[in-house]
């Protein structure tokens, strides 16, 4: 029935986002009433001009999810609690609070030299495709573009690699909403907090030693807290962002020529994705902080707003479609956030070398590579939050490793 809330539970949201968000906006307009999980109201901001005022208009559209007016609707067990629970962190924060934490988040990620990080991110890299070089054929997702982010983000926090691919598979079951989600969020937390109190005792050059230092003065509960935002914004939509650059340079010509060393068109692939598959499709949320008209739509004080980065980014009132690469790239795409709450400065700086990095090492090593199936059996993962493919199979002239430790 026409006007009826949209079910995001829906198969069909996760088999065609793309189509489920054309739907969504021919019925509804640039602001659609949703169901999440166990029928709990939303709002979901599609509209690029819409969702670009819900983001910069921070005195209506507040951050705190202790505003929502719906909490007594929320099942026991709910899977979406570890995106809207309110938690001591930069996410959940308002005012001069998130901005302490901003600047306490920007420090410790700044006090990584940008040319060591580079230089691991490398060391990293090559190590991985030494690991499958030999060989003639690897699922890039599993073996690189999910792994990568989390061994970069372990060496930041001082981890070491078994403890860092433990979390980050933790990090992505927490990502896909299931009825796991919270029992993983738990599980990140415990190894944090065990991080943390090693780093009291004995602090080194790493961004949770940094992050007890600051002036901050971060409470136990709060810097447990800050580290799993930050781990879970930067490896997730990082190892997508990789994984979906991966796959649109090996499934479109126009991307041909970075298959033989054309790194110019690394970049442009991807801020490419970032426009037509961008990791963050949705984000929850902001919560009115007054009744107010939005898109032709009332909300009311206390009402969530899901960010919709991918369906508004695809606004036809903006898109302009994919381009050939060397024709230039428009970054006022959505896929950061923007505003007081998007994506810190130094979060952006770090994904964006692991994921230049990731691309750059992988081309020059493997310069043939080729994807293994036709472009059309690529599958995305069923998540709501991101897209990412489920798996990347490729094929390749086997190489010698070149020993890296």
């Amino acid at each position: 029935m026409r006007g009826q809330p949209v079910k995001l539970y829906d198969p069909a949201f996760n088999a065609d986002p793309e189509g489920f968000y054309r739907s969504m906006r021919e019925e509804h307009g640039p602001v659609v009433p949703v169901l999440m999980d166990g029928d709990v109201p939303a709002w979901l901001v599609i509209g690029y001009q819409e969702l670009h005022h819900v983001l910069s208009d921070h005195g209506v559209f507040a951050r705190s999810p202790r505003r929502w007016n719906a909490w007594d609707r929320v099942p026991e067990n709910w899977p979406l609690l570890p995106v809207l629970v309110p938690l001591p962190n930069l996410l959940s924060a308002e005012g001069e609070d998130h901005r302490r934490r901003v600047r306490a988040v920007n420090d410790a990620l700044d006090g990584a030299d940008p040319h060591e990080l580079r230089m691991v991110a490398t060391r990293i890299a090559d190590r991985l495709v030494d690991g499958f070089c030999a060989a003639s054929s690897a699922d890039l997702r599993s073996q690189y573009a999910q792994r990568l982010p989390s061994l970069l983000l372990c060496w930041m926090y001082g981890m070491d690699d078994d403890r860092g691919e433990r979390i980050a598979s933790l990090m992505g079951t927490v990502f896909d909403a299931g009825p796991d989600s919270q029992r993983a969020h738990a599980e990140i937390a415990a190894e944090l907090a065990g991080l943390i109190a090693a780093r009291r005792a004995e602090p080194g050059p790493d961004v949770i030693s940094r992050m007890i230092a600051h002036p901050a003065a971060y409470t136990e509960e709060d810097l447990v807290a800050e580290l799993v935002a930050v781990l879970g914004g930067a490896h997730q939509t990082t190892s997508e962002w990789i994984g979906n650059a991966l796959r649109l340079m090996l499934t479109d010509d126009r991307f041909s020529a970075s298959l033989s060393g054309a790194r110019s068109s690394v970049q442009e692939a991807l801020t490419e994705v970032l426009w037509e598959d961008s990791p963050s499709q949705m984000n929850a949320g902001r919560f009115a902080v007054h009744d107010v008209e939005l898109g032709g739509k009332v909300v009311r004080k206390g009402d969530l707003l899901l960010l919709g980065y991918a369906a508004a980014n695809k606004d036809p009132r903006v898109h302009a479609g994919p381009r050939a690469p060397g024709g230039g790239t428009n970054h006022a795409h959505l896929s950061f956030s923007h505003g007081e709450h998007g994506c810190p400065h130094a979060a952006r700086g770090t994904a964006e070398t692991m994921a230049i990095t990731a691309i750059e090492v992988l081309l020059d090593r493997l310069p043939d590579i080729e994807l293994a199936v036709p472009a059309d059996e690529v599958r995305w993962r069923p998540s709501p939050w991101v897209r990412g493919v489920v798996s990347l199979p490729v094929t390749f002239t086997p190489a010698p490793p070149q020993g890296v430790i």
